[in-house]
């Protein structure tokens, strides 16, 4: 595994974790679509949240969601809407999350949690 990978598993799991805490129900994790892929899909109340995950060692090439481009969360909602036709579930709503994951040498990751992202 590159290093680069496994930073981005660690912030998955962290992330993961974090929505968990916060009453977020995590329904799949690395669910693959035709159009790529969704880090996390999760149930918040009645609303089904599509979650990408971006994750960093520092802040020298940026904050993490801004790696998050318009043209991701553009193949972010295909992917939702293909998520919704695989499966059995009617939301009330959908949106987009993101969380930015800083991974530090020591200590406890910052974890940003971005609700509704467009």
């Amino acid at each position: 595994m590159r290093a680069k990978d496994g930073v981005g598993a660690y912030g998955e799991r962290v992330a993961a974790r974090a929505l968990a805490a916060s009453g977020m129900q995590i329904l799949e994790r690395n669910w693959r679509g035709r159009q790529g892929e969704i880090d996390i899909v999760g149930l918040d109340g009645d609303e089904l949240v599509v979650v990408e995950v971006k994750t960093r060692s520092g802040l020298g090439f940026g904050h993490p969601a801004a790696a998050v481009t318009p043209a991701k969360l553009a193949r972010l909602r295909r992917l939702a809407a293909e998520w919704l036709a695989a499966h059995d579930l009617r939301p009330a709503g959908v949106r987009i999350d993101v969380v930015a994951v800083v991974r530090h040498r020591a200590g406890p990751a910052d974890v940003e949690h971005l609700r509704g992202v467009l």
